[in-house]
């Protein structure tokens, strides 16, 4: 049998890295690691420093793959099933192909892999047609969430209310009648702009755990052109974006 651990690994900072992950580390021979082009080298670069860090053990290698890009156009369900069953095919001959019998391989999920995250449904869906010959275990990390709560400061809901996590995607259609708490993942459009004229405070992070982190919080409608603009110059700059943000009502 094969083993396949899916690690999260935080947002950005080595420190999010848990002890239970520093232990599955260890016990990894092959770690499968995702090149997604010059632009995003700097990500596939801090999951080997993690590596190099903490993995004590003198037997481990990193296996590069092109990641599959999804098709840009058309139904949205329709390009990620298609988009998800060319990585599942891919991923099924990276673990039959370079793992041995009795060999453990390894994703280095950015923050949790059970959010917002493919990895695990992509394994799942191998491991239940492969049956006895895969075997599959998740270790949790630091989300984007947590971090963004953290370094701004605020609980994550306020007394007696719920949270919401969405994607930018989902807030197209406006702030959720019902909700308080929305923290928004995935948006490439700063669809936070669809809900400018109502009363709300948004709390805004980027590159959140590292260096180069940016934090911008205030009323919506005052904040919200500066943080396109520092969001725009920040993508040019380094070729890539992760931020995510909370918006809600103000108390």
């Amino acid at each position: 049998m094969r083993k396949v651990w899916i690690i999260g690994i935080g947002t950005g900072n080595p420190d999010h890295v848990t002890v239970q992950a520093v232990e599955a580390l260890n016990r990894v021979d092959v770690f499968f690691v995702a090149d997604k082009g010059s632009e995003k080298s700097d990500l596939a670069a801090l999951r080997e420093a993690i590596c190099a860090r903490f993995i004590r053990k003198p037997a481990w290698r990193i296996e590069r793959f092109e990641d599959p890009r999804r098709a840009e156009g058309g139904p949205y369900r329709a390009a990620v099933d298609a988009w998800h069953a060319e990585r599942e095919r891919l991923y099924e001959r990276l673990f039959f192909g370079q793992l041995a019998d009795g060999e453990h391989g390894a994703f280095l999920a950015w923050g949790d892999p059970t959010l917002y995250d493919s990895t695990l449904r992509i394994v799942e869906s191998i491991r239940a047609r492969r049956g006895a010959e895969l075997d599959c275990e998740v270790i949790p990390g630091v989300s984007s969430v947590h971090v963004l709560a953290a370094r701004h400061r605020v609980a994550q809901n306020r007394i007696g209310e719920s949270i919401l996590i969405t994607t930018g995607r989902k807030l197209r259609d406006g702030f959720p009648r019902d909700a308080d708490s929305v923290f928004v993942l995935l948006d490439g459009e700063q669809a936070f702009r669809y809900c400018a004229a109502e009363e709300l405070d948004i709390y805004w992070g980027a590159y959140l755990g590292s260096p180069e982190e940016i934090l911008v919080s205030g009323r919506l409608a005052d904040v919200a052109d500066e943080i396109v603009r520092i969001r725009a110059e920040a993508r040019s700059a380094r070729g890539w974006i992760m931020d995510a943000y909370l918006l809600r009502r103000p108390d």
